[in-house]
């Protein structure tokens, strides 16, 4: 199996509080993605002259050259540029790509930031044009989305999660309380997060339950809340890494797959692509789901966790209600879950959102969760997710 030889490693994070309104005024993402590197930097104890590698999404304020305009910003000329598009798997995929860089010699300190906020300043004279169409991800004459589904409505993304939910029902039987469970063991872990949105504010099965129906079976309470935030991390060779303020996160193992765009086209609704990303990812690192201490998976809504844990190999297909149901998911269960509050409950920053499972992972590996500390945290798996189901990406991290 070929992959990663585990040399580079995550040296320093950044992740705002979310917060459900803007509490500062607003900036332009450039500016947001260049005072997310300078948190991430100085959390790690590295200068910015020692940056020549950036992995970005697409900016706010460059259709093109995205990782050039914010070298430019920057004032860092880098050896490495990359621009990654994958929705929710963005940040994992940003991950895996720096890390490769590093390992191939082409940089030795790379900076993958995710700013959380899309409300930055926009021109009242010449507005950016609106791109989306209730969720689609282009409604741009051509595009397959705007032939063959807005026209019939097939959008957005809690109407295709909760089709694969119905599915799921109609093949392996639905469990309410199980999924529930999911949304009430991750606020624990968000009430022992002080920077979580949903932070004391507890949460039961029952609560979940009798929330509102939102596309059936989904319940208000198993979907995420947009919210405003960011985050990111630093990702640097191993000389590097060896003179950093924090433990190091070694970059394991990855595997990426991406298989359609909509469920519209998906052969099979409820056998995901990370299951591919997942066996490359372990198989790549050379150990087993019994290593893992925490998992940090992408959790848009609570079925999202349930299919993941199954398609990754954490439990049989079909099994995953009952996996959950008698699980501990908690952070001081037998198996630690999303242990800042997942999406669900820390909230969902936007693209940033998918950056946040990296670091819940680095807080546990680096000893630095709080009261929601894991015991004995060495080595976590994180996926992310894009699209509905869609695009996935897995890697596999470990504390020196």
């Amino acid at each position: 199996m070929t992959g990663l030889r585990g040399e580079a490693a995550i040296v320093g994070y950044v992740e705002r509080a979310p917060t459900r309104n803007p509490s500062r005024p607003q900036r332009f993402s450039i500016e947001q993605w260049a005072q997310l590197a300078a948190e991430a930097l100085a959390d790690a104890g590295i200068g910015a002259r020692r940056v020549n590698g950036i992995v970005t999404n697409p900016i706010g304020e460059s259709d093109r050259f995205a990782s050039a305009t914010l070298a430019e910003y920057l004032g860092i000329p880098i050896n490495f540029g990359e621009v990654v598009d994958l929705g929710g798997a963005t940040a994992a995929g940003m991950v895996w790509r720096a890390a490769a860089a590093v390992e191939l010699g082409l940089c030795d300190v790379v900076l993958a930031m995710l700013p959380g906020s899309r409300d930055y300043p926009r021109s009242a004279r010449r507005p950016a044009a609106d791109r989306g169409w209730y969720g689609a991800s282009s409604n741009i004459y051509g595009s397959p989305q705007a032939e063959f589904e807005i026209p019939y409505g097939n959008l957005g993304q809690n109407a295709p999660y909760a089709q694969i939910a119905r599915r799921y029902a109609a093949e392996f039987g639905y469990n309410a309380r199980a999924t529930a469970k999911v949304a009430a063991d991750q606020r624990s872990n968000a009430n022992a997060t002080p920077h979580a949105v949903f932070h004391a504010t507890p949460l039961t099965i029952d609560d979940v339950l009798a929330s509102p129906m939102v596309a059936d079976p989904i319940h208000m309470l198993e979907m995420v809340m947009s919210c405003h935030g960011g985050a990111g991390v630093v990702i640097a060779s191993g000389d590097v890494a060896a003179r950093a303020r924090h433990r190091p996160i070694w970059v394991k193992g990855f595997g990426e797959r991406i298989a359609f765009k909509t469920p519209t086209y998906a052969e099979d609704l409820l056998r995901s692509p990370i299951a591919e990303a997942a066996e490359a990812a372990f198989g790549s690192a050379g150990l087993s789901r019994s290593d893992i201490d925490m998992a940090s998976i992408y959790d848009c809504y609570t079925i999202t966790v349930v299919m993941s844990l199954e398609d990754a190999g954490f439990c049989e297909k079909g099994g995953g209600m009952s996996f959950v149901a008698s699980h501990d998911l908690t952070y001081r269960g037998d198996f630690p879950l999303n242990t800042s509050g997942g999406q669900l409950s820390f909230g969902q920053a936007g693209i940033a959102g998918g950056m946040h499972h990296v670091c819940d992972a680095v807080r546990q590996l680096t000893g630095r969760a709080g009261a929601a500390q894991v015991r004995d945290c060495n080595t976590a798996f994180v996926s992310g997710n894009g699209g509905i189901m869609s695009e996935q990406v897995a890697l596999i991290l470990q504390g020196a």
